[in-house]
């Protein structure tokens, strides 16, 4: 398979992730400040702060209201991260790829791109609730045909990692932005709106019904367990990077608990980290260190990906 075939599958199925991951944070925070009485930029600003943005959106927007948050997030052109460009991105990398994908995908990502690109913006801010939902549901339906109509070689593997990982990432990002920028006074633990918010933090997840069924009532140190070192729940992170490093076996056909080259180093140590992790350990030692510190070593696999079968450099000798 040729690299840059691989990098576009890779993109295409990342970009299409978070283009759902923003749209479900949207879904989940509008519906939440219903039941919460918080300042205006106590409602919007953590969806921005979860992005990792907050910079450049300062420099754009003056206050982060409900309308000004909206727009960067899912409309801006000038961010690159915004629903609509990571779906013209997408596209893009779909369109280069249409002899390796299936019809159906090229279809469903088309039609996607093209029902963000043309909907009447005003509408649509009116109604989050309807909009947002309707890209989760896109998205959804291209994950679903992805897997239904694309033969599972090495392209496909290629799409999963581009998923996992950021799935994988948004998960982290979330879960900081609750336990270390949304942490609580002490009186207000276990409040309501404690409650609410950690409730809203598994809704963004897609995760709420399956912690429901596992925990029952809603704990701190539960939903944090969960969504790091659940080995079942899909977007957990432990669960995603098991799947990374799978995919990434299947593809070059090294052996499991070995390595070849540096992605698959550093995918095993990454995942390794996580295997025999205790959340009360995590927790006394710093769940925000350790979510940062997760946060760094992903970009550092997604490098060692893009290094190791996209930008193929050949290697010289240092003598």
């Amino acid at each position: 398979m040729l690299s840059r075939a691989a990098d576009a599958v890779y993109w295409m199925s990342r970009y299409v992730e978070r283009a759902e991951n923003i749209a479900r944070f949207i879904h989940v925070n509008a519906h939440s400040n219903l039941d919460l009485s918080l300042h205006m930029s106590e409602q919007w600003a953590p969806l921005v702060k979860v992005t990792g943005d907050y910079s450049l959106f300062e420099k754009l927007y003056d206050q982060p209201t409900q309308e000004n948050v909206l727009e960067f997030l899912a409309f801006d052109a000038r961010y690159p991260h915004s629903i609509v460009s990571c779906l013209r991105r997408a596209r893009d990398n779909a369109r280069s790829v249409r002899q390796i994908i299936s019809s159906d995908m090229w279809q469903q990502i088309n039609t996607f791109y093209l029902m963000v690109r043309d909907v009447d913006k005003s509408a649509a801010l009116e109604v989050p609730h309807d909009f947002f939902s309707r890209i989760q549901t896109a998205s959804q339906g291209f994950t679903g045909v992805t897997a239904a109509t694309m033969s599972h070689g090495e392209a496909w593997h290629f799409a999963q990692m581009g998923m996992l990982i950021e799935r994988a990432d948004k998960t982290s990002r979330i879960l900081d932005v609750k336990y270390f920028i949304l942490l609580p006074a002490t009186q207000d633990v276990g409040s309501p709106v404690d409650t609410i918010q950690w409730a809203a933090l598994l809704q963004s997840a897609s995760a709420f019904e399956m912690y429901r069924k596992r925990f029952g009532t809603i704990s701190p140190t539960n939903v944090a367990d969960f969504l790091l070192l659940d080995r079942q729940f899909p977007r957990s992170i432990h669960y995603c990077l098991v799947e990374t490093e799978k995919s990434l076996h299947a593809i070059t056909g090294s052996p499991e608990n070995s390595f070849g080259n540096l992605a698959e180093q550093c995918i095993g140590r990454l995942r390794g980290s996580l295997v025999y992790s205790d959340i009360g350990e995590v927790i006394s030692q710093g769940l925000h260190e350790l979510l940062n510190d997760l946060q760094i070593q992903l970009n550092a696999v997604d490098d060692a990906i893009s290094r190791t079968f996209f930008n193929l450099i050949p290697e010289t000798d240092a003598s």
